[in-house]
């Protein structure tokens, strides 16, 4: 499953994005870039478009502060939601007790795929899979839903077998930009992704509805 990523800080700009999706080929996530400016106010427009929601604000704090923040989100119409592995198990079961009661499921970031494996050995002192595999231990235990993690990770999550995966750093070609982790669809697909979360391959493009058939055919 395909998931479009709007961060675009103008309500306008993201709806334009929206518009121009299809719901029967892909997700939406929103993100804290344009939940931050028009949150509430756009998650009811994709919503109502017919769109499954993916909230990534990627929650990291106390237990009862996590908690009580996803309760504050459990109203809109969204599927799922990410939370950092690295606020530790009980972080983590606090996220599941807030979404008992609903079908929202809770996704945690391993190592965000922006960094490389330098960067994880000088904020972790773990190489990138050393890293990834402790948290989805710590994912396991707490029993969440899923990970988030690159789609070089994915090996290691294929050999928890309850644990769903989102994709990011998903490009079609090299774009030199800000991740570092990054992978084709199909590549990604290949080693066993559920969700691809592609962000600018199909928002940047001059043909959003053009882009996101071509991707979608292509993982078929």
């Amino acid at each position: 499953m395909i998931i479009t990523a709007i961060d675009n800080s103008e309500f306008g700009k993201a709806s334009m994005i929206i518009d121009n999706l299809d719901s029967k080929k892909c997700m939406v996530k929103i993100g804290s870039v344009a939940f931050n400016s028009s949150g509430h106010k756009l998650i009811h427009y994709a919503a109502e478009k017919g769109f499954k929601i993916f909230l990534d604000l990627k929650l990291h704090d106390i237990p009862n502060t996590v908690k009580k923040s996803i309760e504050g989100l459990t109203s809109l119409p969204i599927s799922m939601l990410t939370i950092h592995t690295s606020g530790g198990k009980n972080m983590m079961l606090a996220a599941m007790e807030a979404v008992s009661n609903t079908k929202i499921k809770v996704f945690g970031v391993t190592a965000l795929t922006s960094l490389s494996d330098q960067d994880t050995k000088n904020i972790y002192n773990r190489s990138t899979p050393e890293q990834v595999n402790t948290m989805l231990d710590l994912a396991v235990s707490a029993e969440i839903n899923g990970v988030v993690c690159s789609p070089y990770e994915l090996e290691l999550v294929k050999r928890r077998q309850n644990l769903l995966s989102i994709t990011p750093g998903i490009r079609l070609q090299s774009l030199n930009d800000d991740q570092k982790r990054v992978m084709t669809p199909k590549e990604a697909i290949d080693l066993g992704a559920d969700y691809l979360v592609i962000g600018r391959p199909i928002t940047s493009a001059p043909d959003i509805s053009k882009a996101l058939d071509e991707i979608y055919t292509s993982i078929q």
